[in-house]
């Protein structure tokens, strides 16, 4: 099974497992009120800042759902690209128990732009029309772009200038940190970030997330009562806890992202002069998109799992992980050279 397929099939890093068996002795208070989920939020607010609110969830759905709900009525909107997260692979979770609308907006290489917020957000006022409240965005995208600190400061501006959040879905924030060479709050709360989910499953953990509230004005006290009604409240936390300590206390977190990031950099370095083979955005984090010759496509994947992005123009998907090798890489390289070349 070892492929390109997702950061998901990769197994959990050691540190991770040790970390969970570490904290596996003696009785502990359920719920989060248990001493590893007190690090925890001290690790959040060293890494995000001291106002920082974190709460721990399940997964990121969940983590995405619960962040919007704490922001939307029902008659408000999310602004978010077409090809976002919430929008194309949540199977219509978010509009589903917020009973918000999501307004997806076409965008170049997954990245929304200031403009695009404004050009959208429209009909202030007006009761016949969805109001737009939250402009969402990941980080990195969703088709392995990331966005600057920069872009992001733009994007808090653009909601914020009508009265409204951002909210940043960060399934691979730790690839976009390594990428950037920054620190997380270099390009979340500095720049106006106002919410946050916070990814670890793709970067070695067993199932762990986060919901961050990076906004004081914003009452994060709500969060514990959506939390338990969107039913990602858990009992043993400490052990979900415990998974994104071992993450951030020393670093870990980077040292695996940057490694992925790297072998997403080999792979598309490797077949980028392959003819026929054309990576088709930029490889800023740990995916590599690229379209193929269709007919390649079923021969490859006899002997490397990976998806098809785009079926329309063969466009595939190419994600490394922390456990990704360079023979890996190499190997996978040299038989998409040899299968298209054939």
């Amino acid at each position: 099974m070892r492929g390109f397929a997702s950061d998901n099939y990769a197994p959990v890093h050691p540190e991770v497992l040790a970390e969970i068996e570490r904290v596996n002795v003696d009785h502990a208070r359920a719920y989060g009120y248990d001493p590893v989920t007190a690090e925890l939020r001290d690790l959040f607010k060293q890494h995000f800042g001291p106002a920082t609110e974190s709460f721990v969830v399940f997964n990121g759905t969940g983590a995405n759902v619960v962040s919007l709900q704490l922001l939307l009525r029902p008659w408000e909107a999310v602004i978010a690209p077409s090809t976002a997260h919430i929008n194309v692979d949540e199977g219509g979770a978010p509009e589903h128990y917020l009973g918000a609308k999501i307004i997806d907006v076409p965008t170049e290489h997954g990245k929304l732009t200031a403009a695009d917020v404004h050009s959208v957000w429209c009909r202030v006022g007006d009761e016949h029309a969805v109001q737009p409240r939250v402009v969402s965005v990941t980080q990195s995208t969703e088709v392995g772009t990331r966005y600057s600190a920069d872009e992001l400061g733009a994007l808090a501006e653009a909601a914020h200038s009508h009265n409204g959040f951002l909210h940043v879905d960060g399934a691979r924030i730790s690839n976009a940190a390594a990428g950037l060479g920054l620190g997380f709050k270099d390009f979340t709360t500095d720049v106006g970030v106002d919410l946050l989910s916070f990814g670890g499953t793709k970067n070695g953990l067993l199932g762990a997330e986060a919901v961050l509230v990076l906004n004081t004005n914003i009452d994060a006290s709500h969060v514990l009562n959506i939390r338990k009604q969107a039913m990602q409240l858990s009992s043993k936390q400490r052990y979900f806890s415990a998974q994104l300590v071992a993450l951030l206390r020393d670093d870990l977190w980077h040292r695996l992202a940057s490694h992925s990031n790297e072998m997403a950099q080999r792979l598309a370095a490797a077949v980028s002069d392959i003819p026929g083979v054309k990576v088709t955005h930029p490889t800023q984090a740990n995916g590599v998109f690229a379209t193929v010759p269709g007919a390649a496509i079923a021969t490859l994947q006899e002997h490397y799992a990976f998806y098809e992005w785009d079926e329309s123009v063969h466009e595939v998907r190419w994600m490394c992980s922390w456990d990704t090798t360079t023979d890996d890489v190499d190997n996978f390289a040299r038989l998409i050279r040899a299968t298209v070349t054939a």
